[in-house]
């Protein structure tokens, strides 16, 4: 079992910059994050791979958002700026444990990005 704890959601203004962190209880293979808006399905956001420190992202956020993370304290960041009204969500955190399959296993709880015009 792995626990996520998410961090740094809150209210800005469109064209701030906004960090997230999620702290992981064990060990990884790579750790995501997702977003769903009100009435809207969740969407992938971006993925950090530990191996490799490999970034992916979703192209809304291509360019605005910066995926990284610090394995010693099992901990990702997703630093987010020019923000959006569009880019109101709440941001979920995930894990994947596995190495063969490619699925996350654990969610964290969420934390509420609010960007108003």
């Amino acid at each position: 079992q792995v626990q996520l704890v998410e961090s740094g959601g809150g209210p800005v203004q469109a064209g701030d910059s906004l960090s997230l962190s999620c702290a992981a209880s064990g060990g990884t293979i790579s750790m995501g994050w997702f977003r769903q808006a009100p009435g809207k399905e969740r969407e992938f956001v971006a993925r950090f791979m530990w191996s490799g420190s490999s970034a992916t992202y979703a192209d809304s956020v291509k360019g605005r958002f910066t995926v990284s993370g610090v394995f010693a304290k099992k901990t990702v960041y997703l630093q987010m700026s020019s923000l959006k009204p569009e880019d109101t969500a709440v941001y979920y955190c995930a894990a994947r444990i596995s190495p063969f399959v490619d699925k996350y296993d654990y969610w964290g709880q969420g934390t509420q990005v609010t960007v108003s015009s």
